[in-house]
């Protein structure tokens, strides 16, 4: 149920209490349903934002069975410190708590101190000035500015609680489609390589076996083409340019891309494209599955012959 009244999005959550959640302070229960400690210190500060059977409590309150929970999450503020501007993207799919959007590539996620008024967070604070609600921008997968494709962005505190969890957890599925020059041998398989930081970089990042962070990839090729390679890329961890280095560490560096295989004769960004999503929803726990087509700079110049099944 959402209500909105000017730049305020209300989202409220009904619980029936079970015999199995007998005897718990409502704290133990929302903390079991995936709300954080900061959420719930957030929910203090909300008027009426705890209600059981209609009536206003506090967090310590204990539940009974046949209760009727409803918690109201009430959020005023936007990101204060991201200015609104109209920058064009794709949105795929949005409902009362999350939205899973198609970047072009070159659009970066953030702003940053030399870029402060062009990103996909400037985007959609716009996007959302425009219906008049309020939003704060909370990013579930982040991708690198040259990078296209999908990412799942949530709505409100709980959402994003939990999407983040779930990105910890590995639970978020992410596949990926890479164009790289030659044959790739062997044409399918698993890099299991740690990453670290380059040194002297902030930036860059290698394989690093003695220090770096387990990084675990699933590859394999999915056409052979004019010399080059469409590759779909499956990650189990998420680590700072993992795509990037592992492709490069495996031989088979991705073509356009700047830090680590300057090869621009077709294309002048790194070909990678985040081309499926798949996750179950935060809140109504249904399946989902999200895709997206290569953009033109990456079918275009190499034209494949793929569909979308991959």
């Amino acid at each position: 149920m959402e209500e909105r009244s000017g730049r305020t999005v209300n989202r409220t959550f009904l619980y029936s209490i079970s015999e199995a959640d007998h005897g718990l302070r409502i704290e133990q229960f929302l903390r079991r349903r995936g709300y954080s400690r900061q959420n719930l210190t957030e929910l203090k500060k909300m008027p009426d934002s705890i209600q059981v059977n209609g009536l206003n409590c506090i967090l310590k309150k204990t539940l009974s069975t046949g209760d009727e929970l409803a918690v109201r999450i009430r959020e005023t503020d936007s990101s204060e410190k991201i200015p609104a501007v109209n920058i064009p993207f794709r949105i795929i799919y949005e409902d009362e708590d999350i939205l899973v959007v198609d970047k072009p590539a070159g659009l970066p996620m953030h702003p940053s101190m030399k870029n402060y008024h062009y990103s996909l967070a400037n985007g959609l604070v716009w996007y959302y000035q425009q219906q008049k609600e309020a939003f704060i921008f909370r990013c579930a997968n982040r991708l690198d500015r040259d990078t296209s494709g999908l990412t799942v962005v949530a709505k409100h505190m709980l959402s994003a609680n939990i999407l983040s969890g779930m990105g910890y957890r590995h639970e978020i599925e992410r596949e990926y489609l890479a164009i790289v020059r030659g044959n790739v041998f062997p044409p399918s398989g698993t890099i299991d390589a740690p990453l670290s930081r380059m040194e002297g970089s902030i930036i860059e990042r290698k394989v690093d076996f003695e220090h770096g962070e387990r990084a675990l990839t699933h590859y394999r090729v999915v056409e052979e083409k004019n010399g080059h390679s469409l590759v779909s890329l499956r990650l189990e961890t998420g680590r700072t340019h993992q795509i990037r280095i592992h492709l490069k560490y495996l031989g088979f560096p991705l073509v356009g891309d700047y830090l680590y295989n300057p090869d621009m004769e077709y294309i002048s960004r790194q070909a990678l494209h985040s081309c499926r999503l798949r996750f179950v929803h935060p809140i109504t726990k249904e399946r989902m599955e999200f895709r997206a087509p290569l953009p033109e700079d990456m079918q275009i110049p190499f034209q494949w012959d793929y569909g979308y099944e991959i």
